[in-house]
């Protein structure tokens, strides 16, 4: 098969299998996210991959998220819990959305769309989002309120784990058990807890309660600095990969790309590579950036343009044409995911988020 130009490869049997590995790993309910268009692989082909593989719920950030699964044939349960100010939640109801819900006003919305099903989110100490600790006897008794009267049904209870060290992650688990009562003494039984993402339902078993929500687990990454996605029994599901677009052979001494960070020191072959920090790959990675070729695996030579970067390669035989992973499984020797962060001084999660549209995805299962 021709090389692909550029491409990020989807594959989607990874996806299935990683979410069948949680669930035995955990015992309990996964809720894949697939907020950000499926963490840059496309969320309705990963959503519809994560149920195959026995997730039970999908998460998203934004109901505009939500309404794109619809629209693309999901009809699983669905959640959103970020909203704009003053958001109303009628067409959510409409559509089946479970409502992520932060504060008493998204509150009072949602009960304007009865019956709303809602998910009550609670700030347990990450600081972000989430019902706050000064407001919360108000917002549960308004919620067992409206949920007696039928103009809501309170799903669920979750929170978010800062993954700052195990004992900051037992501390909100305790916390959140607090709140859980409180909730209780209100006559708030919810149907799921869940308060752990990929980290905590692997590293946190007592934080697994009812369900765990899978994002970077999804995509077979580990959240996790010294443990790989293979220590972890995942699979990555992408792989970005181009051709050389261009050869050539130059002198010693020769200057590579923008501002000569980079200058030959021996006669060598250059080798283009037709993706840039237009296409998601870090700017911060030149210099540094592994690619594989033919088997070897190399470093960005000099500054990482908008569309394009440059490798040395030396005296290897390398042509127009030949295949330039980027990342990929590193247990077939490719770099990883996790090696790009590295090179970039960023995480995982942000290579694979930022890769832009104008790179194809390609599904393979």
């Amino acid at each position: 098969m021709t090389t692909p130009f550029r491409e990020a490869t989807i594959d989607l049997g990874a996806v299935a299998d990683n979410v069948r590995h949680l669930r035995k790993l955990t015992g309990v309910e996964v809720i894949g996210v697939v907020k950000a268009n499926g963490y840059g692989h496309g969320a309705p082909a990963v959503a519809t991959a994560a149920l195959a593989g026995g997730a039970t719920r999908i998460g998203t950030a934004t109901l505009e998220e939500s309404f794109a699964l619809r629209r693309a044939g999901i009809t699983a349960p669905l959640m959103a819990w970020l909203h704009e100010p003053g958001r109303r939640f009628h067409d959510a109801v409409e559509a089946n959305i479970e409502i992520g819900v932060s504060s008493l006003e998204q509150l009072t919305a949602t009960a304007e769309s009865a019956p709303a099903s809602v998910h009550l989110k609670v700030d347990t100490g990450l600081s972000r989002n989430g019902i706050a600790a000064h407001d919360l006897d108000r917002v549960l008794a308004e919620a067992a309120r409206l949920d007696r009267i039928g103009r809501i049904r309170i799903v669920g209870i979750f929170s978010h784990l800062s993954g700052a060290s195990p004992d900051d992650d037992r501390a909100q688990l305790a916390r959140f058990e607090q709140i859980l009562a409180q909730a209780e003494s209100f006559g708030i039984r919810p149907e799921i807890r869940h308060l752990a993402a990929t980290a905590g339902a692997i590293s946190l078993p007592e934080a697994r309660l009812d369900a765990v929500r899978v994002g970077l687990g999804l995509y077979g990454l580990s959240p996790f600095a010294g443990r790989s996605s293979a220590d972890l029994g995942l699979q990555p599901a992408m792989t970005l990969r181009a051709s050389v677009a261009a050869v050539r052979r130059v002198p010693i001494s020769t200057g590579v790309s923008y501002d000569y960070a980079y200058r030959t020191d021996r006669e060598t072959t250059l080798a283009l590579v037709p993706l840039g920090y237009a296409d998601g790959v870090p700017r911060q990675a030149s210099g540094r950036g592994p690619v594989l070729i033919g088997g070897r695996q190399y470093r960005v030579a000099g500054r990482i343009a908008m569309d394009q970067f440059v490798v040395d390669v030396g005296d290897a035989p390398v042509a127009v044409g030949d295949e330039v992973v980027l990342f990929g499984d590193p247990t077939l020797g490719q770099p990883s995911a996790t090696d790009w962060a590295d090179a970039a001084g960023t995480i995982n999660y942000e290579i694979v988020t930022r890769i832009g549209d104008r790179v194809p995805r390609r599904t393979v299962s």
